[in-house]
This record gives C-alpha cells, sequence and structure tokens, in this order.
C-alpha cells in the first residue's frame, strides 16, 4: 500500500502528501470505531478509490508528538518571537523550549521583526546562544535571514511555536509567497497579536521539509517534571552540574554550586537563571499537589 503524511484534516476528511501530490482520504470504519486519534504529520498507509480519492488503512508508529499545538512526526520546533511589537517574553520562550524538548522534538530560536531593531530582544538572543541554542534573526519585511531560516527547515516536519502576533504567518509567507497566509496586526488594547490561523495544516517547503501553519497560542503548562529534571532543560546548567559539591543540587541556596559561580563569571545569562529559579518554584509547587 502507498505511504503518505496528513497534512491537513477537515470535515472527516484527511489530505495526505504522498510523492508530490495530496490526497483526500477518509478513515477505514475501523479506524473510526477504534476512535485512534489520528493528526496532522502521522505516517499513514492508504488504499486509492478512483478520482484520486483514498482510504486511510492504518495509522503508522509515531516518533514525536505535540498537544499544543497538535501535530505528529515533528523534528523541529522553531520557537518564535520579536525583537519588538510585541516585546520578547523570555519566560515564555523557556516554557516552548521546555515543551519541545520534553516532547523529543529539536528546538530552534527565531526572533522576527529584526527590521524594527533588536529592541529587548537584544540580551536575550546573546544569552539563548551562550545557552548554546540555535538562533536565528529574520524579518519577513526585508527578507533578512529568511535564507537562512529555509535552509534549516529543508527535512521532515517542522512546526512555528510561538505566541500570535510575532509574525509566524508572515515568516511562512516570506518563505514562500505563493501562500498568500492571513496574517495579523497586534491588538493595541492588549498589546498582543490577533489570531489568523484556524487550523493546524501541514505546508510544503519548495526547497523540501514541511511547515506547519498553526493557531497562534500562548501556552503556559510545562510537561511533568521532577525538581531534579528541571535543569537538565537548561542546557547551560546541565553541562555545569556534575561540578556542583553536592549531588542533586537545585543551583539556589547550596554552597559549592558551580551553576551559581557561573552566573557570577557571566557564563550563564542572570535572566535565564532567574527564569530557572520561577519555573522550579512551579514545578515544587506540583510536587506537593501530587
Amino acid at each position: 500500500m502507498p505511504e503518505g503524511i496528513i497534512v491537513k484534516a477537515y470535515g472527516g476528511f484527511f489530505y495526505v502528501w504522498e510523492n508530490g501530490q495530496q490526497r483526500e482520504c477518509v478513515l477505514r470504519g475501523r479506524l473510526r470505531r477504534e476512535k485512534q486519534p489520528v493528526l496532522v504529520g502521522d505516517r499513514v498507509s492508504f488504499t486509492l478509490r478512483p478520482e484520486n480519492a483514498g482510504v486511510i488503512e492504518q495509522v503508522l508508529p509515531r516518533r514525536t508528538a505535540l498537544v499544543r499545538p497538535p501535530v505528529a512526526n515533528v523534528e523541529r520546533a522553531v520557537i518564535t518571537g520579536a525583537g519588538r511589537d510585541p516585546a520578547p517574553n523570555p519566560l515564555l520562550i523557556d516554557r516552548f523550549l521546555i515543551q519541545a524538548a520534553a516532547a523529543g522534538v529539536l528546538p530552534l530560536l527565531c526572533f522576527n521583526k529584526m527590521d524594527l531593531g533588536p529592541g529587548e530582544a537584544a540580551e536575550q538572543i546573546a544569552g539563548y546562544r551562550l545557552a548554546g541554542y540555535t538562533v536565528l534573526c529574520t524579518s519577513a519585511v526585508t527578507g533578512d535571514g529568511i535564507g537562512e531560516l529555509q535552509a534549516q527547515l529543508q527535512t521532515g516536519i517542522s512546526v512555528l511555536a510561538g505566541p500570535s502576533g510575532v509574525g509566524k504567518s508572515s515568516l511562512l509567507n516570506a518563505l514562500n509567497p505563493g501562500w498568500s497566509l492571513k496574517t495579523g496586526a497586534i491588538s493595541r488594547k492588549l498589546g498582543r497579536g490577533k489570531h489568523t490561523t484556524r487550523h493546524v495544516e501541514l505546508l510544503p517547503l519548495p526547497g523540501g521539509g514541511l511547515v506547519a501553519d498553526t493557531p497562534g497560542f500562548s501556552s503556559l503548562y510545562l510537561p511533568e517534571l521532577t525538581r531534579e529534571e528541571l535543569a537538565g532543560f537548561y542546557p547551560e546548567i546541565a553541562w555545569r552540574q556534575a561540578a556542583c559539591r553536592f549531588t542533586g543540587c537545585l543551583h539556589v541556596s547550596e554552597p559549592g554550586c558551580a551553576v551559581k559561580e557561573a552566573v557570577a563569571a557571566g557564563e550563564i545569562a542572570p535572566w535565564r537563571y532567574e527564569n530557572y529559579q520561577i519555573l522550579l518554584q512551579e514545578v515544587l509547587i506540583q510536587e506537593r499537589r501530587y
């Protein structure tokens, strides 16, 4: 049976990308009765019907699955912010980074709207690079950095994640002007963007790869973590914790902490360390609830 990737689901139909063609498919009755969740990004096998339609017979095992947005088999998450308008929120970005890593998805940072100037993002760009992340600076208006972004997305499935208003749809239009995706302005009253995407859809990039156009969101949740696990999601902390005096050091008040020494030496951005402390308190509260 042929295999393909679900790129869109709408009105009970699933649109499968296979060998450069998009085929409209429905689920086999057995799959509907089993109520097996089928996500955009799932690899499926299907049988063909006349007039290019098909029936999905099997959902193949997933490598990864995101909850918000609901996309399967994502290889990388492009965590998107803006230099300004809206101002970047590093704590929210850190949450996105943790969500991606916990799901087994490679995170990539992109700061858009750099034609407006780096604004508050300049310090964050430096801090994330210091932490070892790949950070791209782009402008969907001038085209700066778009080629570099496209080169990062040429294989597998990528998803742009971040709050609405940072220019995700504008970036996708810059990657392929033929898409003409709807974009939105910043709400003056709320200080954030308006959602312009209503459903998840995978779009084929000209140079290869698929990218998800997803509804804007600003999720606040953390995956279920222990206090010891949180530090592993901060690369610059994880690299150094073996040098701490105490096993199980939480890098807050313990003496002989290599992480606190690195912050004092300017090797870890102070705001990243502060974000870690904020999220650690959140994890501790979650632990007490359980």
